[in-house]
């Protein structure tokens, strides 16, 4: 019972084991077998027991077994007591590889040996995967002639290497182990320490890809396109790096011949229309693209402009001139952050911009934008895009960035030539305008005058001119109001710019509104060349609008857009141009009845009536008519080469009594016809088709306010009491409404009055 009892135990014990236990006596007859000796061997225990060990080992070594079983049992300690491989075999024949450890222990009945038995075929499959694996490795690396294997210590010398690398350096294999990697640098990257930072690099980022000048053995260099790579165990401790390099010497020479090329095809273009096209020609060397353009920034704007370039393929996915914003476009991305951005799948979601809809309607499936940098200057964007995904390789990118910086060059080229071609219009313009301007102004002089009206008017201009407001000019023709527009320029910040004047009673509707905005080549019949707009010409100068009431109604719109907005378009062109003039307007007409009447759009009103000057005619200033008088009569003599000294007192007398509807400009003209007529010294004044001049006039004994009040009493009476409107008692006084409103009030006189 005690026996059994010990058996039993023993068994369990052997159950504990990791290893099938097998346990023979000295006849090598089985007594004792484990749980898993049953498994791996197919037999069920009572099978093996009473059973010859040697129906587990395969048939044709079982009689060296038998002999070697017994010499183990006659002196077990002559026989090595380590892990043995063998081959077993199990119940169904097959044989299967195991690791055997023997131990020979003395039981109450005699000697027992125990075999501690391991199948071992996953780990011999492991390994002869490994040495597979290990000799295809050597042959691929071995095999591959191309590119130069190293693997790298952690300090970064050379542990081994391929017969690729041996073939690309030109060393022998025992000259070059052990030797860091700085060998194969150039002397100029050795001495910036480029070798030591690459690794360094590597460390930091797992991976990095470089290119750039290497050298042979030989002394003679190649480019070189490397990829270095660390090496750690899980714990993350450094091994070593790999470092795959490849020589790309003759594609290098080839893509620069390539951008040689390109370059002189684009520097040689500065008009930009075939700039674009030999953009074109360029791109299709180098991809296949679908859709191309140009993104250009507009500082004024703060946009991208979009030039589309034609497609190889198709009609343009995009039209042309299309504003893109910089916060929330993949080109305003590629700008602000002054790298490439592919996009390999641009109908993905989750992109910190939008993608235009119509790129994907289109079909387009991917996308890049390549920053434009001239001279450390981002001034745009090229954009590709393809209707297949993953077009782009990195090899491509590297290749479309190089040539975008050729673009850029040529297209800073190309646009400081528009910019100065635009420049020399715009000053060739400004000469042909200043040169009829010389031949064709009024030439009043200087402002004449002393009277209280006038300084009133002068006190103005001093208050107004330094400011950048619109200004008003209002009065009778002939009253000075250009005189006075020119004061106010000539006294501002814009004085040494242009000062440049229309007269818009002078031109019909669509000539004028060429005249104010330029137009392009062919924007109507007639238009055989480019020409650049009034507006445009003031640029940072004053432009002086005569005769504003006279604009037409349809064209008043756009030259409020032009004011509010200081932008404009030349007719034909969507392009705008931003403008900054300093805006004086004159009219001679009353704008508040216009605009009640309909004639004269409200809105534009009152952006022009920001501060308003009125001119009194010269028959409110009569003081000032001998002294405009003497002026005119120096100014006309030197110029006729004339002695004329004086003016008689009576003529004076006379010219002060007349009304001049034709305020100074009459005067003027009157004082040159009469320096032609006279001969003498002494002044001839001409009559002028008004008795005043003829007869002398008794000097009415009423005071000047009496005889005023008197005239308006007379007109109001004339036309029933109306103030406004064209029969109104203003018109007829050429008063503006306001100004009779206030004279009234002065002089007391109300509708009582009547």
């Amino acid at each position: 019972m005690a026996a059994e009892l010990i058996s039993v135990e023993s068994c369990q014990l052997l159950n504990c084991f990791p290893d099938a236990i097998i346990v023979v006596d000295s006849e090598g007859n089985i007594v004792s077998a484990n749980e898993l000796a049953e498994q791996i061997f197919g037999y069920p225990q009572k099978e093996l027991l009473g059973q010859p060990v040697e129906i587990l080992v395969p048939e044709a070594i079982r009689e060296k077994h038998v002999d070697y079983r017994k010499a183990y049992v006659r002196n077990p300690k002559s026989r090595p007591m380590g892990a043995m491989e063998l081959q077993a075999r199990r119940k169904d024949g097959s044989l299967f590889p195991v690791e055997i450890s023997l131990a020979a222990f003395r039981a109450p009945d005699g000697l027992r040996v125990i075999s501690a038995i391991r199948d071992i075929r996953r780990r011999k499959q492991i390994e002869d995967a490994l040495r597979q694996s290990e000799e295809r490795y050597r042959l691929l690396i071995e095999g591959v002639k191309d590119y130069a294997i190293f693997m790298l210590d952690p300090e970064g010398r050379v542990g081994t290497w391929n017969e690729g690398a041996r073939q690309m350096r030109g060393y022998r294999t025992e000259e070059i182990l052990g030797q860091p990697i700085s060998i194969f640098f150039t002397p100029e990257d050795v001495k910036a320490g480029r070798p030591a930072q690459e690794l360094k690099d590597a460390v930091e980022r797992g991976r990095i890809e470089t290119e750039g000048w290497r050298v042979r053995k030989d002394g003679s260099r190649f480019w070189s396109q490397v990829v270095l790579t660390t090496l750690k165990d899980p714990s993350g401790k450094l091994l070593g790096f790999t470092k795959i390099a490849h020589d790309i010497t003759e594609r290098k020479r080839a893509s620069e011949a390539l951008l040689f090329e390109i370059s002189n095809r684009l520097i040689s273009n500065l008009n930009f229309g075939d700039l674009l096209s030999a953009i074109t020609a360029s791109l299709r060397q180098i991809k296949e693209y679908d859709y191309a353009g140009l993104a250009i920034f507009e500082p004024s704007l703060q946009k991208l402009r979009v030039y589309a370039l034609p497609s190889p393929s198709r009609a343009n996915l995009i039209h042309e001139e299309l504003l893109l914003p910089l916060e929330n476009s993949p080109a305003g991305w590629a700008f602000k952050a002054r790298r490439a951005l592919v996009l390999n799948r641009v109908h993905e979601e989750g992109r910190p911009f939008e993608i235009p809809d119509q790129l994907i309607a289109q079909g387009v499936r991917s996308a890049c934008r390549i920053p434009l940098v001239s001279r450390d200057k981002v001034i745009g964007t090229l954009n590709l895009a393809s209707l297949h995904e993953n077009a782009f390789s990195d090899e491509e990118v590297d290749l479309l960035t190089q040539v975008a910086n050729q673009i850029a060059l040529a297209l800073g080229n190309a646009i400081s030539f528009r910019q100065l071609s635009e420049q020399k219009e715009k000053l060739a313009g400004e000469k042909q305008y200043l040169e009829g301007e010389i031949r064709s102004r009024l030439n009043f002089g200087e402002i004449v005058g002393e009277s209280a009206e006038l300084k009133d008017v002068l006190q103005q201009v001093e208050t107004v001119a330094p400011t950048d407001s619109t200004v008003l000019i209002l009065g009778e023709t002939g009253t000075g109001k250009e005189l006075i527009a020119r004061a106010i320029h000539d006294v501002s910040s814009r004085r040494e710019k242009t000062f440049i004047t229309v007269n818009c009673s002078a031109l019909p509707s669509g000539l004028l509104e060429s005249e104010l905005f330029g137009h392009e080549k062919g924007a109507y019949t007639g238009s055989a060349s480019r020409q650049i707009g009034r507006l445009e010409l003031a640029n940072h100068g004053t432009l002086f609008l005569d005769e504003i009431g006279d604009i037409p109604l349809d064209l008043q719109p756009k030259l409020l857009r032009a004011l509010q907005e200081k932008q404009i378009e030349r007719l034909g062109s969507a392009q705008t141009i931003t403008v900054d003039v300093r805006l004086i307007a004159a009219t001679n007409r009353d704008l508040e009845t216009l605009v009640e009447e309909g004639r004269f759009r409200s809105d534009l009103y009152y952006r022009l009536n920001v501060f308003p000057i009125t001119l009194p005619p010269l028959r409110e200033r009569t003081g000032d008519i001998p002294l405009l008088a003497r002026h005119f009569l120096e100014k006309y003599s030197r110029r006729m080469g004339k002695k004329i000294e004086s003016i008689p007192a009576e003529n004076l007398q006379a010219l002060s009594r007349y009304p001049w509807p034709g305020n100074v400009r009459e005067l003027e003209h009157l004082i040159e016809r009469a320096v032609i007529l006279t001969s003498g010294s002494v002044l001839r004044v001409p009559p002028l088709g008004s008795k005043s001049l003829r007869k002398p006039q008794p000097v009415p004994s009423d005071t000047l306010a009496e005889a005023e009040r008197g005239h308006i009493l007379r007109i109001l009476r004339e036309t029933n009491g109306i103030i406004s409107g064209p029969r109104g008692a203003a018109a007829r006084l050429g008063l503006k409404r306001a100004t009779l409103a206030s004279k009234m009030r002065r002089l007391g006189i109300s509708r009582n009055h009547l």
